[in-house]
């Protein structure tokens, strides 16, 4: 036992070692980690993944959804996807998604019968589904603009979730309204299947991240997947 235990550090160099010469090998290769939130599966991963295994069929993909924050190191991810102002600054960033224009969305069966609101504050009198963060436990304030001051509302309502997919089921249904950013509605803004309120109250900002270790950037496989999410936010730009 005594010598495993001598021997343990010598072979976690050479398999570190041999993982080194695997990133310097000029074709990607091997198993890339990702951890994203569920809003990023419509955006970035679906239309991503088939055209990037096609050009690099040596890489192995895995996707870990999960909305909470997670420390990439720890949980040996290669990268994560976030939203821009929850990327840790000690991490590269590369944008890969618009700017984020936040939204309150309601079905047109829900206006039908609750009526539209005018002003933020007049959210007390609606039917509202409450997100919770999965890392903090606590509940969203929804967030504002007015004359160039920032401000935020607790929601009132009877559904609080975790997943941001069930959320916007929950407005869809007629059921509430929710907050949520215009890029995960963005099919069912544009086919009326939700519409929008409180437009111009409603923030803009930073949108979705692919972010990383310094030290991982050199690995051939998250260079080849960098580029083909660039490329990928440059093809959304020109279609819009």
């Amino acid at each position: 036992m005594k010598l495993l235990a001598r021997l343990k550090p010598a072979a976690t160099e050479i398999v570190e070692s041999l993982d080194a010469l695997g990133d310097l090998r000029a074709t990607p290769s091997g198993l890339l980690r990702l951890s994203v939130p569920r809003m990023a599966i419509p955006l970035v991963i679906e239309p991503l993944l088939p055209e990037f295994h096609r050009a690099y069929p040596d890489v192995e993909v895995e996707i870990d959804v999960d909305d909470a924050a997670i420390d990439l190191t720890a949980k040996r991810f290669d990268a994560g996807i976030r939203v821009g102002e929850f990327v840790d600054q000690d991490m590269v960033a590369v944008k890969i998604t618009p700017d984020i224009h936040w939204s309150v969305v309601g079905s047109p069966a829900y206006f039908a019968v609750h009526g539209r609101p005018k002003r933020p504050e007049d959210l007390i009198n609606h039917v509202c589904v409450r997100f919770r963060f999965p890392t903090s436990r606590q509940i969203y304030r929804w967030e504002f603009e007015r004359d160039s001051r920032e401000f935020s509302i607790e929601p009132r309502g009877p559904f609080i979730v975790n997943d941001s997919a069930l959320q916007s089921y929950l407005a869809l249904s007629g059921v509430a309204l929710a907050y949520t950013s215009d890029l995960a509605v963005a099919s069912d803004l544009a086919y009326g299947r939700l519409e929008r309120v409180l437009e111009r109250f409603l923030p803009r900002t930073p949108g979705l991240f692919l972010y990383f270790p310094t030290r991982s950037q050199m690995q051939p496989k998250l260079r080849a997947f960098i580029d083909a999410a660039r490329a990928l936010m440059k093809r959304s730009r020109a279609k819009g």
